[in-house]
């Protein structure tokens, strides 16, 4: 039977600030990130690693942070205008749109015009959902299960939408097809 070799250990790949730097570009190439997401990524990856360079570095995870950003290749509002559009074309609420955005790292001053525009769309990102999910009066066919009621809103609760908007479509029957324009005219959908 052959020998097998021992895995190679990859916590004790030697790091410096040059690797570090192209780790970082490579990054960037390949997601769309924030600036925070970024400084944890290198972070984790100096934790990973041996670092052999003469920097602290946390100071170099800094500085190539900030060049990313003088270069273009960060810019928070835009991601934030981003992450926010596409959650909410997903059908997610204000609330998880928050969420995300401070996991990622945004800052408030940063994500005002995402969480704004997020907002601005709530009724449509929750018509857009209970029509995905078949809920209220998108769904088959007609229940009076109240169990079933709590558990759309729960749904809707999860997703990020408020309780008011979730009544509000949750109240709509299948089949009223004029309370059904009646919700999308408001929501601003065709």
């Amino acid at each position: 039977m052959a020998k097998r070799r021992a895995p190679f250990d990859r916590s004790k790949r030697p790091l410096s600030a040059a690797k570090l730097d192209e780790l970082a570009l490579a990054y960037v190439a390949r997601f769309a990130t924030s600036r925070a997401k970024l400084t944890r990524y290198l972070s984790r990856k100096v934790r990973e690693s041996e670092w052999i360079d003469e920097r602290d570095a946390m100071a170099a995870c800094a500085a190539i942070a900030d060049r990313m950003e003088r270069l273009n290749y960060l810019d928070d509002r835009q991601y934030a205008a981003m992450r926010a559009g596409a959650m909410t074309r997903r059908g997610l609420g204000v609330r998880r749109v928050k969420a995300q955005l401070y996991a990622d790292g945004i800052a408030e001053q940063d994500s005002g015009a995402a969480i704004e525009t997020a907002e601005d769309a709530a009724l449509s990102a929750a018509v857009g959902f209970a029509r995905r999910r078949r809920f209220g009066p998108f769904a088959v066919r007609s229940s009076d299960d109240p169990k079933l009621r709590e558990r759309q809103i729960a749904a809707f609760l999860r997703a990020g939408h408020s309780m008011t908007i979730a009544r509000r479509i949750l109240d709509v029957p299948p089949g009223d097809d004029a309370a059904l324009a009646a919700l999308d005219e408001d929501a601003g959908l065709d």
